[in-house]
């Protein structure tokens, strides 16, 4: 039996992905939860505000995969802070309290989007979220390097471009920050696998896009990832079939105006 994952999110459209593809890898035993259990999928049922349930799912698990989010920008107050970051908090308790080695979060390039298109942020550099949504993932990071620091289990966080869930970026400001689903995949096995030494990294989770706004060859030597779609020779490519592409480019990484 391999590494023990718990992926939250498992329904959703990235979470899906991965919950399909780490499913089919030997080297992993996937428990995957949702608010709605899929017994078709075999996904189980998850309230990130249940605590006996957290405790009980993260039992014997190795790595956590945290990418469930309640999707509401409007009631930071109500929805954001109560459900996804004390949801987080009772997680990573739940992962400290049963000895889980490392959790990977599913953080957004919002984290940073109120940097210009024409710098080139690194993923220490200070934060500058763009919305409510962008805020909220900066503070599970920094919960996660609390965590960390204090010595209780490694903490990952991958800042996800575009990720529309199909074969190619539909816009312009999408060509510089998507990622496709079979680099998505590698990506968060590449973290999954990184050193055990490794107590904390934070990530943009591109793929090898030419215009990229972010420097991302270093994930080659620090934990082996390697991209293999380019969203620049994707839109070239639609470009050149007559595809319809946005142009919704803006003075903003995070596309606002």
């Amino acid at each position: 039996m391999g590494r023990k994952l718990l992926l939250t999110g498992a329904a959703g459209v990235i979470g899906n992905v991965l919950y399909k593809g780490l499913k089919q890898d030997d080297r992993y035993d996937v428990i995957g939860a949702d608010i709605e259990a899929d017994e078709a999928q075999g996904i189980v049922k998850l309230d990130i505000a249940d605590e006996a349930r957290l405790l009980e799912l993260t039992k014997g698990v190795d790595t956590v995969l945290h990418f469930a989010w309640i999707k509401d920008n409007e009631d930071f107050l109500g929805k954001v802070l109560s459900g996804n970051v004390s949801g987080a908090y009772k997680l990573f308790e739940a992962a400290v309290e049963n000895g889980v080695r490392r959790v990977i979060f599913a953080s957004s390039n919002h984290a940073t989007g109120y940097y210009r298109t024409d710098e080139k942020p690194g993923p220490m550099d200070p934060y500058r979220p763009d919305s409510f949504y962008g805020l909220s993932k900066c503070y599970i990071e920094l919960l996660g390097r609390l965590y960390s620091d204090q010595g209780k289990l490694s903490s990952f966080n991958i800042r996800i471009g575009n990720f529309p869930g199909d074969d190619r970026p539909h816009s312009e400001r999408a060509g510089h920050i998507w990622i496709s689903e079979r680099d998505m995949l590698q990506l968060v096995v590449c973290c999954i696998e990184a050193d055990e030494k490794m107590a904390y990294l934070n990530l943009y989770g591109t793929s090898a896009n030419s215009d990229n706004y972010y420097n991302i060859d270093y994930l080659e030597e620090l934990i082996g990832y390697k991209p293999q779609d380019d969203a620049t020779e994707l839109l070239e490519q639609a470009k050149a079939a007559g595809r319809k592409i946005r142009q919704d480019e803006t003075i903003y990484q995070g596309g606002q105006e």
